[in-house]
């Protein structure tokens, strides 16, 4: 007996017994141009399912019209779902939030040098582990230890795959089964619920508090001081600021007392400046040639923020120290792979030249772009958004403030300037301001951007393809409708 799917075939209505067979679309001419693009395997999975959704929704009740299941019908149905499958999934975006450091957008970008290097030492095998002068195995922190020792003063370095791991496998290889303290005011969250306290457990070490969220003294952390105490760790609040009646105690002054009591004193200094970014007018952060100099016995620091390297977690400091956070089995599990330790390298050969540093280190040049420069960019597209907008929409440019990064710094903003949509007359333009923010991300190469104050604005700080970002504008009139 028939179902009732089935037997519902009234005029141009689709019904089960239309939907074609796998056999005979598979011997169809357009068919074969998918199979030599995607390959018969994906070409067919991708046909069956096509066929199984529609058998679904026809025995669900749903009406469809018959020209819902031909095999054209049929074929760009499993056309599209091969188009996903094969499509990349990282894309290259205009960053034009304003936020130069983008977590979310990938954080720095690579120097022309670093990806040169990257993409010689990926073509080829390479000495990752192989020691050329002894002719036997090597170590990979054997190929950059110099480099970073020469820059930050330090007397022996080892990298791995981000700052947090950095933390993790300091505090682990110094203070598993010991205590280790930290002020209140610098238990810090970062992105993606990582927490201190969650940390030093992970990493096996009791965490001892000290201080509280706005004042912490010396004296604080000499009474904390016991037998169990294995470290004493600074945490650099680089992604927020306590304010009016507070107090902290630095590096300088914590050194003396972990030197007296023998006990290891760390400072994750998160954003990684190598540099004193005061100079080029920007906030100063804290240097590990400064901590080290302070009396810190290891610090750490990401590569992927104002270092403007790869993401990795470089860690610092004094020999025996490093030479025990090497030896400790978790340094395996978190290493660096070759693609970033290659990165890596070439960005800090750039620090041994600081002359070029600022042209050569994207981060370092957008971060230092000239005001004029960025209005000059900001007037050269101005007139081609308009146009591919339209009359509904009013585009101005005008001052902004760019952010200098979203994990670190983020409350630390430069002058840049920007263009800023509007919809005139339009009270509650949020509606729209959405539909114009999903047309940009629909492009070629999606413009991604910030609506604040009833207006989508784009900073022109990091836009620098400015030919190939209006070639694309007008394909915004056909997505927005």
């Amino acid at each position: 007996m028939n179902s009732p799917a089935e037997s519902m075939v009234h005029g141009s209505q689709a019904s089960l017994k239309q939907l074609p067979a796998v056999d005979k679309l598979l011997n169809l001419p357009h068919t074969h141009a998918l199979i030599q693009r995607f390959g018969q395997d994906q070409v067919l999975v991708h046909l069956r399912q096509t066929l199984a959704d529609l058998r679904r929704r026809l025995l669900d009740g749903e009406v469809l019209p018959a020209t819902a299941v031909d095999a054209s019908a049929v074929l760009a149905l499993a056309a599209q779902g091969c188009e996903r499958l094969f499509g990349e999934r990282m894309r290259r975006v205009f960053n034009l939030t304003g936020t130069v450091i983008h977590t979310n957008l990938g954080r720095s970008v690579l120097s022309q040098a670093a990806i040169d290097h990257v993409a010689r030492m990926m073509q080829t095998p390479n000495n990752l582990e192989f020691d050329l002068d002894r002719g036997e195995r090597g170590d990979r922190d054997d190929l950059i230890e110099e480099l970073i020792c020469t820059i930050t003063g330090a007397e022996a370095a080892t990298v791995v795959n981000n700052n947090a791991a950095a933390v993790l496998l300091t505090i682990a290889a110094l203070a598993r089964g010991k205590e280790s303290i930290v002020s209140r005011g610098e238990l810090v969250e970062i992105g993606g619920a990582f927490r201190m306290p969650d940390v030093m457990s992970s990493a096996g070490s009791t965490l001892v508090e000290v201080g509280t969220t706005n004042r912490t003294h010396l004296k604080d952390y000499e009474q904390a001081i016991s037998p169990r105490t294995g470290l004493i760790m600074k945490v650099h609040t680089s992604n927020y600021v306590v304010q009016g009646f507070t107090k902290s105690v630095s590096e300088a002054e914590l050194a003396p007392l972990a030197r007296a009591k023998g006990i290891p004193l760390a400072s994750d200094l998160g954003s990684g400046a190598l540099v004193d970014m005061s100079q080029w007018g920007l906030p100063k952060e804290p240097l590990p040639q400064e901590a080290l100099a302070d009396g810190c016995d290891v610090v750490t620091f990401s590569g992927d923020k104002l270092l403007g390297g790869p993401q990795a977690g470089l860690i610092v400091g004094r020999r025996d120290l490093l030479q025990t956070i090497r030896k400790f089995p978790m340094k395996r599990a978190l290493r660096l792979s070759k693609l970033p330790f290659a990165a890596l390298e070439a960005t800090l050969r750039l620090y041994l030249n600081p002359s070029v540093l600022r042209e050569e280190l994207p981060t370092l040049r957008l971060l230092t772009r000239p005001v004029d420069d960025i209005q000059r960019v900001a007037a050269s597209v101005l007139g081609p958004l308009q146009t591919a907008l339209g009359e509904r929409y009013r585009v101005e440019a005008q001052p902004m403030m760019s952010q200098i990064g979203s994990g670190s710094l983020p409350v630390d903003v430069i002058p840049s300037y920007g263009l800023a949509v509007t919809l005139p007359g339009q009270k509650r333009p949020g509606g729209a301001l959405d539909a114009l923010a999903t047309a940009l991300r629909q492009l070629p190469v999606p413009v991604i951007g910030r609506i604040h104050n009833d207006q989508w604005c784009m900073d022109c700080r990091c836009l620098e393809d400015v030919s190939g970002f209006v070639a694309q504008l007008p394909q915004l009139r056909s997505v927005l409708a």
